[in-house]
């Protein structure tokens, strides 16, 4: 059974909380229109500049739902700094493949590990706790608009 979009998050500047979007939408080779990184005004712009993996990051529900219960928070999934949160599907299986979510192709470029940011943010203890569970960093192989609800379908050609 293929997993879906629960939710889109984006933030226009650096630094902000990410704000839930009804629709986005994925341009290939610049990201989600109106984010941060679209604009090339993300914390880490300039580190990720000649990298194919900062269009795009996506995060498991599941893992934040089992983060809160391990720590006994009650974070959102947009805490996480993730655009789009997807239920049912393993992201860390699509490193290296090629996925649509709704009509966009994306490709699963490395895992998006936990960083000193993010430990800022939410507590040290995000690092450890998840590691290699806190999403995947994707390229925007064809784009498309997104809505929550959309299918998101591992392997696509």
């Amino acid at each position: 059974m293929p997993g879906s979009v629960l939710a889109i998050y984006a933030t226009l500047h650096a630094g902000e909380d990410l704000l839930p979007l009804a629709t986005a939408t994925l341009e290939a080779g610049r990201g989600i229109v109106g984010d941060r990184y679209f604009e090339h005004s993300g914390t880490f712009s300039d580190k990720l500049k000649d990298t194919k993996d900062w269009e795009v990051t996506l995060i498991e529900q599941e893992e934040v739902e089992r983060f809160n219960t391990a720590l006994g928070k009650a974070l959102g999934p947009g805490s996480f700094r993730r655009n789009i949160v997807t239920v049912g599907v393993r992201l860390n299986d699509l490193v290296g493949h090629r996925f649509k979510v709704g009509n966009a192709v994306l490709e699963g470029v490395r895992l998006c590990e936990p960083c000193a940011y993010l430990a800022t943010l939410l507590g040290p203890e995000v690092v450890k706790a998840m590691s290699h569970r806190v999403g995947l960093r994707a390229r925007i192989v064809a784009g498309a608009k997104v809505l929550p609800g959309d299918r998101l379908i591992e392997r696509a050609a």
